[in-house]
């Protein structure tokens, strides 16, 4: 799976400009983002208390069943109020003082949720980073884009929330062969004459610095090729256990961890015992490798939604491998979490597609994991892969003010999670 072709930039688009054209592009859109939140939301569970004027970041959810996702706690009655675009308190009516004066988001009837975490998207546009946030995912990892596409949507996140995931970036897929990607920084082109490609320590280390000068906040990587192109072979390894270790342990240099794209068990494990942060796809990773990854503390983005993609494919090939890799998958999502591997889920959603990240939690719960523990693969577990404990993930003092509406139960039908009624990203309603 992973990224798909994209144009590059124009020629005069590089280094600083990525971060500048990302403030242009904040400035364009946050007139539609701050009008929204300036108006009134229409919504049949949202509106403005009468005779106030809204501010951004300031909202207070009440009436619907707030579900904290760390302790499985569930609160009828509930009420939340943000402030600045964070949670100041949470708990049943009555037990909270709410602030007059802001606006009021009437939850009666909806469960109430913290925002969801996709751990693995490639986000390229502004349109697909403002899909992402209307179908739940208000944090996201990247899983690499070809022209630093995704340092950009994270600058704009952070000038207009509403307009995109909380988003930590890759920046380029270190690969052996780069493709048109050499075009996205002049540090790159030299690497197009390598013969063998991106294989020798100095060409890996290249790629890794130029990815972090940039700004990127994770490296990423593969071990094996893609399952997404037929005439590929995903259990072909493409590097070794030490190209490996050495992408690692440039990474950790600069204090970066390290995403992995695999298949094969022998590629999972060379992974693993490189040093990799989280583990991608993984779809013939065993029993051994399991143990190591929970010895290490390595995390599994098994990216189902992907491959249940593939088995809805055109193409025989992409379609049978799909129905193939599908239930093995699941089975060792299932067997990684009976061990106690730490899961986070992803969906992968690439070339201008978003799945919505409640997708993946349900494929979780079809795995085999209660559907409290699948919600956790989309809020604790993967805030806890992206550093974002305490953050993300909880609707509780301090975290930020991120939730979905939902429109009915997500522990007695974990589909709901792919249908929110209404996005909150920041303490300001997502349109």
């Amino acid at each position: 799976m992973c990224v798909e072709g994209t144009p590059p930039p124009s020629s005069k688009l590089t280094r600083r400009g990525v971060l500048a054209g990302a403030a242009a592009l904040a400035g364009t859109l946050a007139a539609a983002g701050h009008a929204t939140a300036a108006g009134d939301h229409r919504t049949d569970s949202g509106r403005h208390s009468p005779g106030t004027t809204p501010r951004a970041g300031h909202m207070v959810i009440e009436g619907g069943t707030l579900l904290d996702p760390a302790t499985g706690e569930v609160t009828e009655n509930a009420v939340v109020v943000i402030e600045d675009g964070t949670v100041r308190a949470a708990g049943r009516r009555g037990a909270i003082a709410v602030p007059q004066g802001v606006e009021v988001l009437h939850a009666h009837g909806r469960w109430i949720l913290p925002g969801l975490v996709d751990a693995h998207i490639h986000l390229s546009t502004a349109a697909e980073a403002r899909d992402t946030v209307r179908k739940g995912a208000t944090s996201a990892r990247s899983g690499s884009t070809s022209f630093y596409q995704d340092i950009a949507v994270r600058e704009l996140a952070r000038h207009s929330p509403a307009l995109a995931p909380r988003l930590t970036a890759a920046g380029v897929f270190v690969t052996p062969d780069l493709g048109d990607t050499v075009l996205a920084d002049p540090d790159l082109t030299p690497l197009a004459r390598l013969k063998d490609g991106v294989r020798s320590p100095e060409a890996l280390r290249r790629v890794v610095e130029v990815n972090l000068a940039r700004g990127a906040d994770v490296i990423k990587t593969r071990v094996n090729e893609r399952a997404g192109l037929p005439e590929q072979d995903p259990l072909a390894q493409v590097y070794s256990r030490d190209q490996l270790a050495e992408i690692v342990a440039a990474a950790r240099r600069r204090g970066k961890g390290v995403l992995c794209h695999s298949y094969s068990e022998q590629g999972c494990h060379d992974a693993v015992m490189a040093g990799i942060r989280s583990l991608e796809h993984g779809a013939f990773v065993g029993e051994r490798t399991l143990h190591e990854m929970r010895r290490r503390g390595t995390y599994f983005t098994p990216t189902l939604t992907a491959i249940a993609g593939l088995a809805e494919s055109s193409d025989p090939v992409l379609a049978e491998r799909g129905r193939t890799y599908l239930p093995v998958l699941k089975r060792a999502v299932l067997a990684a979490h009976e061990l106690g591997v730490p899961l986070a889920a992803g969906t992968d959603s690439s070339g201008g597609v978003v799945d919505p990240i409640g997708g993946e939690v349900e494929l979780m719960h079809s795995a085999g994991l209660s559907p409290l523990d699948a919600i956790r693969t989309a809020t604790t577990g993967a805030a806890s892969l992206l550093g974002l404990t305490g953050t993300v993930g909880r609707l509780t003092r301090g975290h930020t003010g991120d939730a979905l509406l939902l429109p009915g139960d997500p522990l007695a039908d974990p589909a709901v999670l792919k249908r929110p009624v209404t996005v909150v990203r920041a303490g300001v309603v997502a349109a």
